[in-house]
């Protein structure tokens, strides 16, 4: 998978962009405060449907502008085709409320059908907030990598959140039995599924994830990715759970258990007792994470998704860089990378494709 063409209006300091990048490294650099960073937040946010620095109403939007627009164009592998290729395009204009798009030439209803069709790993600054940070982020990382991998498991998030929706409106209006009894089994028949999914999917990962974590931070030793569902699931059904736990939530005036409430952790053979990590260690450990993400996407899917890295000089010491890239290069994934200059570690006679932004337009070098 890589993109071929990237367009974008009135994304923060930009009144337009275009970039037509290359298949294997794009570097994008320019001064502090230039927009290096937009491009890559461009893809992440046709991708997930939000920017990694921050909700689209939160400063995206250029000011004066109504309302911000990111096209992009790509090439993707044909499953089972034996290496054909296709085109595809999708546009999305955001104005911080509501949201248009368009995939390959027709309207989109669900935005989530519009973020399944690029897949794009982000590591940015931020990133360690997926090993440090709260269950959310760590339930969408999960959740980003069974949509591109696991056909039947969008149906079945969208249900489950729509039981959710539905069950905590009730609470908070003090609903009787009888209305919350059918939410809750509409909510347990969407959620025990779900979470066999995520479970099953964090499994799949814990081989690679190891031997990459191993590679990029020896000194964590073995670890182990251990999920929690978000309930005591050892000991009861979720329906079983929904029904001990409802006068609570009558109080509380929504649902305080289910797979919405789920989580992981990584447990590390050298750090007992839960000690904490250093910032070095968990950036490291999130790294490893999104790229057994990606591999395993391209076991899967036979292509790696596209693969976007923010400042990596700032976030990676040189050897940690030498280290990722090199990994990145033997796969042929299409990497973006912004900086002020060549990442170390790069063989001489590999081609680098590099962008320079400057007063609000990018030149390619």
């Amino acid at each position: 998978m890589h993109v071929t063409r990237l367009e974008l209006r009135h994304l923060r300091r930009f009144p337009e962009l275009r970039l037509d990048p290359a298949p294997g490294l794009n570097l994008i650099t320019g001064d502090n405060g230039a927009g290096k960073t937009t491009v890559l937040e461009a893809l992440h946010l046709m991708a997930y449907g939000r920017s990694f620095r921050g909700r689209v109403r939160d400063g995206l939007i250029r000011a004066g502008d109504e309302a911000l627009e990111v096209f992009v164009e790509w090439q993707e592998n044909v499953a089972r085709s034996g290496g054909e290729t296709r085109t595809r395009k999708a546009g999305l204009r955001h104005s911080g409320q509501d949201w248009a798009g368009r995939l390959d030439g027709a309207n989109v209803a669900q935005l989530g059908d519009l973020c399944a069709a690029l897949a794009v790993v982000t590591f940015e600054p931020g990133s360690h907030a997926l090993i440090t940070g709260g269950g959310e982020s760590r339930r969408r990382y999960l959740d980003w990598g069974l949509f591109h991998v696991e056909h039947d498991f969008l149906p079945v998030w969208r249900r489950y959140n729509r039981a959710l929706k539905q069950r905590n409106a009730l609470l908070k209006a003090r609903a009787r039995d009888a209305q919350l009894d059918a939410w809750d089994r509409e909510l347990a028949e969407a959620g025990e599924p779900l979470s066999r999914y995520r479970e099953r999917y964090l499994d799949l990962l814990q081989a690679r994830f190891g031997l990459l974590l191993c590679e990029l931070a020896p000194a964590l030793g073995q670890s182990r990715l251990e999920y929690t569902p978000g309930w005591r699931r050892d000991d009861m059904s979720l329906a079983d759970a929904l029904l001990l736990s409802r006068e609570r939530d009558l109080g509380a005036g929504y649902t305080s258990i289910g797979p919405h409430r789920a989580d992981w952790r990584v447990a590390f053979e050298n750090l007992p007792g839960r000690e904490a990590l250093s910032r070095g260690q968990s950036k490291l450990t999130a790294l490893a994470a999104l790229l057994a993400q990606a591999e395993h996407h391209d076991e899967i899917q036979g292509e790696w998704p596209v693969v976007a890295l923010d400042d990596l000089a700032s976030e990676l010491d040189r050897h940690h860089q030498g280290r990722v890239l090199a990994r990145l290069l033997a796969s042929r994934a299409q990497v973006f990378i912004t900086g002020t200059d060549l990442p170390p570690g790069l063989p001489p006679e590999f081609p680098v494709h590099r962008f320079h932004v400057e007063h609000g337009a990018v030149a390619r070098l």
